[in-house]
């Protein structure tokens, strides 16, 4: 990380707004920050509820209580659809790069420590080893193009602020995990027939939503603990490496569909927009240095599966109703009528 920001906080607890608390990171952040005796939610806003694109809602936002303003904002908003991005390209700059750096300048007036969450699609992905900070980007998709442009605004406008990194994000609402048990449900009532077929040949490090809250809260405590907010670049993702497919086996097996056979296939077997990087592990050096230890993801997924609270063998009514719009929960899977599903989303940051 850079220098770190000198940001005293103003009250007995910690103050964070959230922006995008209603996609998965959002959603996590929102229910720690309500279940901790020593932070305070300032804010939540949605998409709904405040256009990233017009920069006037800004200041109403960060200055809705004048005499408590947040001690830090998180940005886990951001336009994902990364086949979008590809013909949406003004969009994508505007809400994943313009909007950022906005931000981070009107907390930077106000003494408001600023974190943005960012992606492994700021690197081109044919690379062999983890990803560190500070190696050169070299985005193949407009999505990534944007992201990285944001993260060199927003560090360009707001040195004090913190860009965060992370990768196969699952939590909350729809995403890779909850498809691949709707589409194992399916299977063993009948409604489907054949293998689920999933990428093999993408790397990289599925992350839980509710773990990267955690570690994004623990800098944040830190900050406050210390008056001196981390800054920069840094990674966050959980531990271990895997590809969809080995990622979409351990979601089976330990969801109790070890009976489902999974068929592994290459990327070249889904038409997308945008290509997707083959490997994108980031490297946790530098978070561990600064006494943020993320688990292995298989046990963050365990976590995760426990936590669900939709049976199982409901799960195909749950997506009856709406779950299975299509967006990243379906990447990588192709179903077994011959159409093959591609990501529309990037999850980290909706």
């Amino acid at each position: 990380m850079g220098d770190e920001s000198n940001m005293i906080p103003r009250g007995p607890k910690l103050r964070i707004g959230v922006l995008g608390s209603a996609g998965q990171l959002g959603r996590c952040l929102v229910r720690h920050i309500e279940a901790a005796d020593d932070l305070d939610l300032a804010f939540a806003a949605t998409r709904d509820q405040i256009d990233l694109s017009d920069f006037d809602q800004i200041d109403p936002w960060l200055e809705a209580e004048s005499s408590a303003l947040p001690d830090l904002v998180v940005n886990a908003a951001a336009y994902t659809k990364v086949d979008s991005c590809e013909t949406e390209k003004e969009l994508a700059y505007r809400m994943n790069a313009l909007a950022p750096a906005e931000w981070a300048r009107r907390c930077l007036q106000r003494n408001i420590q600023f974190f943005h969450v960012s992606t492994d699609y700021v690197f081109r992905g044919d690379g062999s080893r983890p990803y560190r900070e500070e190696e050169p980007t070299d985005p193949r998709t407009v999505y990534g193009s944007s992201k990285r442009a944001g993260e060199v605004a927003v560090l360009g406008t707001n040195p004090s602020a913190l860009v965060v990194r992370t990768s196969w994000v699952f939590g909350p609402g729809r995403n890779f995990v909850i498809a691949i048990l709707d589409q194992a449900a399916r299977r063993r009532s009948g409604e489907l027939e054949g293998p689920l077929k999933v990428v093999d040949d993408q790397y990289g490090a599925p992350t839980y939503a509710g773990d990267l809250a955690e570690a994004l809260l623990l800098l944040g405590r830190i900050g406050r603990s210390t008056a001196s907010y981390p800054s920069g670049l840094l990674h966050l993702r959980n531990a271990g490496e895997a590809t969809w497919f080995s990622f979409a086996r351990a979601i089976l097996d330990q969801a109790g569909y070890a009976d489902i056979v999974i068929d592994p296939v290459p990327t070249s077997a889904f038409e997308t927009a945008a290509p997707r990087p083959a490997y994108s592990l980031l490297c946790m050096d530098r978070a561990v240095a600064a006494g943020v230890i993320m688990r292995n993801w298989s046990e963050a997924l365990a976590a995760y599966l426990k936590s669900l609270d939709v049976p199982r063998n409901l799960l195909s009514n749950v997506f009856s109703n709406g779950w299975g719009a299509g967006g990243e929960e379906t990447r990588g899977i192709a179903g077994s009528d011959g159409i093959t599903k591609t990501s529309a989303t990037r999850p980290e940051a909706e």
